[in-house]
Formats: structure tokens, C-alpha cells, sequence
């Protein structure tokens, strides 16, 4: 149960019916006091607490509840109007807060929060227990060895293969909590960096729209349709990364158009592309058996970083093929039988030098500072893990100063254990 303090009733009912919605069960209060009284007496998953608040604001609350043996470890989502500044967002990390999220509220994003922090503290909570019930299984062996030394040996052996099923039990659950904080790192850092170029388009558009369109102009339909196309691929981004953050499930394979994909995202980039006054070609491109949005993540990836690291004073060219292959090897000669896709992105751009090949597909590993090239050093680690996840292979070839090519092995169908 997610509890919402705020003294504003109208805030509270926008926030409820949100959540409720998405089959949330919520609980409410309308000060602190209030919150404080409830939490004794109920368990919550969650508490969105608003900071101004009259009496007892949100800072004070969540300092007492950190008081609290029982609700010390709930995650509290501050929510507020006013104090926006760094020093009060630092202050409600420091009060205990594990996001801070100023007004108005986007439903969306606090929707992704509430989902992901809900899942977090729940996973938190079975992890507790399991360690509670092998601490509990640790003083019934000390237990049973006082009270059955003559048959010591066969008891050790069978209580020590309880241990051994119970530790090997809490070791998966530990890598299912590190998969899960794992993908919400990357979903984070992958929606600010590839949502960066739609939105860049919409505002650049409705600029235009707004200075010089004013009036019943004819091309002012043009410029709407576009920033109207360029919201919904924004949207479907946002539903592929959240399909994305769910990578430790099962995926759902369908015949992909690659020829689709990339000309999708030569219509985001194409204000990066006019600006670089880059020439890309790109050749037939297959259908392949994959999860459409995990792809696009992976050529999005390689083909803006092409553009962004490309030589000064040089246009950048980009040349994108296909062929079909027998195997996984990189260097196998192409067949028109082939099980599997070789597709080959190589540009003209700096190049790096091939003895970091292995660091550049780790996550958060850059071989540049963000001050010569932005980015995150991570969007060549999830092209990896997304690859990987299909049962295929990317690497590539390289020289400093004489750019690089990005190799992508694919195979054409998907086994039906995926």
C-alpha cells in the first residue's frame, strides 16, 4: 500500500486516481501528524510526501520516521511547488528521501517511480526474510546437534544440504535485487540521453511555429505534423526503454523491418545529421526475427556516436550493409544461405585504438572526458547486453584518426527457448 501526504485534497485525489489506475492500493493523509499516526499502525510500500506543509513539513516527518525500527527502510518520494533549489534537494536525500521530484507532477515519470521503487523495497523486504529464515534454520541445526549427539553425523550432513539449498536460494535472489538496480541505472541514463534529440526537435519547431507562423501560413501544417510525428516516436521510445528495463524476462520476438528502424532514426538524428552536414548511405537492410525497440536502442547508439565523435573539419560518412553469414565469426565470407546477418555500420570518425575494444562495451567506461564528447558510457554496454540477449555477437575494428566499424551478428530466426 503506497501512502500520499499532502495537506492539499485536490493534490491528493490527482495523485490517487493515477495510482489507481494502475491497481495501486493507496492509503492518505493530510499532515504529517497524521502520516506519522498511520505508519505505526500500517505497512506501506512507498510514502509521496510533500514538503511544504503546514505544522510539520515533509523534511521533519521523514527525520521521524527514521526514528521508527518499522518504517525506517519505506522509500519516501518528496514532492514540492516551491523548494526547488539545490540545497533543499540535498536536504531531503539527507532527511531520507530517495528521489526528490518538484511540481508540477508528470504522471508518467512519477507513475515509472512509484513502480520501480514499489518493486525495489518489496524485493528488499523477501530478501529480509530470507535471510531471517537461514538465520532461523542456523539456530535449529545448533539445536538439533545438543540434542541428537549420537546420530551428530547424519544430522550435520542433512542440515548442512538445507544450508547449502537456502544460501544458494538467497545468492539468486541477491542477483535477481542486483539485475533489477542494475536495469534501473540504465533505463535512467539511457531516457536522458536518447530522449535528448525528439525533444530538441519539438522545441526547435515550435519555435519556428510560434515566431513566424503566427498567422494562417501554409507551411505552419508542416512544420505541426512534424513536431506531432516527432512527439509519437518519443513516445514509443519511452515504451521501448521500458520494455528494456524488463530484459531479465522473457522477450517477445517478431519479424523486425531493420530498413524501418534505421530510417526512424535518420529522422530523429536529422537535425544532428543537417548540422554535422553528414552523408549516410545504407544498404538493403533484412527481416530479422528480434524485439523491435531493443534494436533501434542498438543502432540509435552506434549511429549517433558516429556523428558525435567524428573528426573536426571533417563531414562525417557513415555506410551501413548487410549481408548473410553461417556463423558468429566476424570475419566469415558472406552466403546467400546463411543462418545469421552480419550488419556493418563503419564511418570516417576518430577511431580508437583496438587494445580497449573490451572497455568500450562496459558500462559507464569512456575513452574520452565528457568535456571533449558528452555522453554517459552507456549506451555501447546496452547495444552488448541487447545483442547478447538475441544470441548474437558485436565487436569492432578500429585505427585512431581513421574511424570505426561497428559488427553486428544476428541470427535470422530466434530459437524457441527465447
Amino acid at each position: 500500500m503506497i501512502l500520499i501526504v499532502d495537506d492539499k485534497p485536490e493534490n491528493i485525489l490527482s495523485i490517487r486516481k493515477t495510482l489507481e489506475l494502475y491497481q495501486f492500493e493507496v492509503d492518505t493523509a493530510l499532515s504529517g501528524e497524521e502520516a506519522l499516526k498511520k505508519i505505526l499502525k500500517h505497512s506501506y510500500t512507498l510514502i509521496i510526501l510533500d514538503v511544504q506543509m503546514p505544522s510539520m513539513d515533509g523534511f521533519e516527518v521523514a527525520e521521524a520516521l527514521s526514528g521508527y525500527s518499522k518504517a525506517k527502510d519505506i522509500p519516501i518520494i518528496f514532492l514540492s511547488a516551491v523548494n526547488k533549489d539545490k540545497r533543499f534537494i540535498v536536504k531531503g536525500y539527507d532527511s531520507g528521501g530517495i528521489d526528490y521530484i518538484t511540481k508540477p507532477v508528470d504522471p508518467d515519470i512519477l507513475l515509472m517511480k512509484v513502480k520501480t521503487f514499489s518493486r525495489l523495497y518489496q524485493q528488499s523486504l523477501e530478501l529480509k526474510q530470507m535471510h531471517q529464515s537461514l538465520k532461523e534454520e542456523v539456530e535449529v541445526r545448533k539445536l538439533a546437534q545438543e540434542a541428537l549427539i549420537a546420530h551428530q553425523q547424519q544430522v550435520n550432513e542433512m542440515l548442512e544440504q538445507k544450508v547449502r539449498e537456502r544460501t544458494e536460494e538467497l545468492r539468486e535472489i541477491n542477483k535477481s535485487l542486483e539485475a533489477s538496480n542494475h536495469d534501473l541505472q540504465q533505463f535512467a541514463s539511457v531516457a536522458s540521453h536518447d530522449l535528448k534529440e525528439p525533444l530538441r526537435k519539438i522545441q526547435l519547431f515550435g519555435a519556428i511555429l510560434r515566431d513566424k507562423f503566427l498567422h494562417m501560413d501554409p507551411n505552419a501544417l508542416s512544420y505541426m505534423e512534424r513536431i506531432v510525428g516527432s512527439s509519437e516516436r518519443m513516445a514509443r521510445l519511452i515504451n521501448d526503454l521500458l520494455n528494456y528495463s524488463r530484459l531479465s524476462v522473457a522477450s517477445i520476438y517478431e519479424i523486425t523491418d531493420f530498413n524501418k528502424i534505421i530510417q526512424d532514426i535518420l529522422i530523429d538524428l536529422e537535425l544532428m545529421i543537417s548540422e554535422r552536414d553528414a552523408m549516410i548511405s545504407v544498404e538493403k537492410m533484412p527481416h530479422i526475427e528480434a524485439v523491435p525497440g531493443q534494436i533501434r536502442q542498438v543502432f540509435q547508439n552506434i549511429i549517433s556516436n558516429a556523428l558525435k565523435f567524428s573528426r573536426k573539419d571533417v563531414s562525417p560518412e557513415l555506410h551501413i550493409t548487410a549481408e548473410t553469414v553461417t556463423d558468429l565469426n566476424p570475419d566469415s565470407a558472406a552466403f546467400t544461405g546463411g543462418q545469421y546477418c552480419r550488419v556493418t555500420i563503419r564511418d570516417n570518425g576518430i577511431g580508437f585504438n583496438e587494445k580497449y575494444l573490451s572497455k568500450i562495451f562496459t558500462i559507464f567506461q569512456r575513452l574520452h572526458t565528457s568535456e571533449l564528447y558528452e555522453g554517459t558510457g552507456i549506451g555501447l554496454a546496452i547495444a552488448k547486453k541487447v545483442i547478447d540477449k538475441h544470441g548474437g555477437i558485436i565487436t569492432a575494428r578500429s585505427k585512431e584518426g581513421e574511424g570505426s566499424s561497428f559488427i553486428i551478428i544476428l541470427p535470422l530466426t530466434q530459437a524457441k527457448s527465447n
